[in-house]
C-alpha cells in the first residue's frame, strides 16, 4: 500500500524544450538555411571558415539532423541490412558478437547505422527481398559466404550493394567487394609457434572437407609442418565443431598418431582438446601443447589459458564500412578484395606458463 499522500503532492521532471532546428543553427552560426545543410550534407562545397563556423554553431546549440526527413529528400535509409544468427550450442563461437559491435561504432562515424535482421532458414533469401523491396536498407553486409550460400549470388543478380566478410570461395572471380582474414595464415603462425618450440608432431583438428574456410586453415598447418620438413600424415582430423567432436578426435590422435601438441581450426575443437587432456590427468601445456582459433572470450579465461589466433576484426570492421562507402558514392567505386593477417594471442596452452 503507497503512503504518497503523506509525502505531499508528486512533482515530475519539466518537459524537454524542443530540440534545435537547421534555422537555429542559422541564425547562430549567421548563415543561410542552405549554407547549413551544405556543412551537413555537403561540407566540401564551403570555405574552411564558414564550415567551421556553422560545425560550431551545431555543437553549441546540440544540434542533430533530422534523420527521417533526409530519408525522404534522398531516397536513402543510411541503413545498412546485416543477417544476425543466434551462436551455434555447444560451442565457443561468439566471433560475430564481436564483428557486430566493432561494425556499429565503424558504421557510426560515417553516418550511418547496421539494421539486424534474422531470417528463415528454410528460406534464406527471404528477408533480403523483403528489405530490397521495401527500400528499407541502402546495402547489405553479407557474412555467409560458405559452400551452397547463396546470398552474394543473388544480391548480386538483383544489382543489389553489398560486401561480405568472407571471399567469394565458390567463384575466384566475382567483382563483389569483401573482406577476409587470412586463415592459413593464422593456423601456419600457430604451427610456428609449436615448432619454435621443438615439437615435431603437430596434430591438426578441422572441420569437415566441404568447409572452405576450414580448408583454408588446414592448409596453413600443412605448409608449416612441411616448410620444416616434417611429416602430417596421420595427423589430422576432420570432425563438426562441436566440443564434443574435438574431445573424440583428440582421444583418438593422441592414441593412435601420439602428438605433442594440437593445432585447432576453432576454439570450440580446442576446448574439446582440453577436456581430454583434463580427462587423462593430464596438464594443457605442460604435457600437450593446445593451440585453438578465433581467441574467444572463453579462451581468454579457461585454465590455463588457451592459446589462440586471433582475427582483427575491428580492422575487418573499418574495411567494409570503407568499402560500403565506395560501392554508396556517386559514382560508385569498385573496391577489390582485402585479406587481413591475424595475430597470435599466447597463453598458458602452449607454454605451460
Amino acid at each position: 500500500m503507497s503512503d504518497r499522500g503523506a509525502q505531499g503532492p508528486l512533482t515530475f521532471p519539466s518537459l524537454p524544450v524542443n530540440p534545435p532546428t537547421l534555422a537555429d543553427v542559422a541564425e547562430r552560426a549567421g548563415v543561410s538555411r542552405q549554407t547549413v545543410s551544405n556543412a551537413v550534407n555537403n561540407p566540401a562545397l564551403l570555405r574552411t571558415d564558414t564550415l567551421v563556423r556553422v560545425q560550431q554553431a551545431i555543437a553549441e546549440l546540440g544540434y542533430s539532423p533530422n534523420r527521417a526527413a533526409r530519408s525522404l529528400r534522398t531516397r536513402a535509409s543510411h541503413l545498412v541490412g546485416l543477417r544476425f544468427t543466434p551462436a551455434q550450442e555447444g560451442t565457443a563461437n561468439a566471433l560475430m558478437d564481436r564483428f557486430v559491435h566493432s561494425l556499429v561504432a565503424a558504421t557510426a562515424q560515417v553516418g550511418y547505422h547496421v539494421l539486424l535482421f534474422a531470417d528463415d532458414d528454410t528460406e534464406p533469401l527471404s528477408a533480403y527481398d523483403h528489405l530490397l523491396r521495401s527500400t528499407a536498407v541502402d546495402a547489405f553486409i553479407v557474412t555467409d559466404t560458405y559452400l551452397g550460400a547463396p546470398q552474394a549470388a543473388w544480391l548480386t543478380q538483383q544489382r543489389a550493394p553489398f560486401v561480405a566478410f568472407g571471399r567469394p570461395w565458390e567463384d575466384p572471380h566475382a567483382s563483389h567487394a569483401w573482406v577476409d582474414v587470412d586463415g592459413a595464415a593464422g593456423a601456419a603462425l600457430a604451427c610456428d609457434h609449436l615448432l619454435d618450440q621443438g615439437h615435431t608432431r603437430v596434430a591438426w583438428i578441422g572441420w569437415r572437407k566441404d568447409s572452405f574456410i576450414g580448408e583454408d586453415r588446414r592448409s596453413g598447418w600443412s605448409r608449416a609442418m612441411h616448410a620444416r620438413g616434417l611429416p602430417t600424415s596421420g595427423l589430422a582430423s576432420r570432425v563438426e565443431d562441436t566440443v564434443a567432436s574435438g574431445r573424440e578426435a583428440a582421444a583418438v590422435l593422441i592414441d593412435e598418431a601420439h602428438p605433442t601438441a594440437f593445432v585447432c581450426a576453432s576454439d570450440t575443437l580446442a576446448l574439446g582438446v582440453l577436456q581430454t587432456l583434463f580427462d587423462r590427468g593430464m596438464v594443457a601445456g605442460r604435457d600437450l601443447a593446445v593451440v585453438g582459433f578465433d581467441d574467444s572470450q572463453v579462451a581468454q579465461v579457461v585454465p590455463p589459458g588457451l592459446t589462440s589466433v586471433r582475427q582483427p576484426l575491428e580492422q575487418v570492421a573499418v574495411e567494409v564500412v570503407r568499402a560500403l562507402q565506395g560501392l554508396l558514392a556517386t559514382p560508385p567505386l569498385a573496391m577489390p578484395g582485402v585479406l587481413l593477417t591475424p595475430t597470435l594471442s599466447v597463453r598458458g596452452s602452449s607454454t605451460g606458463a
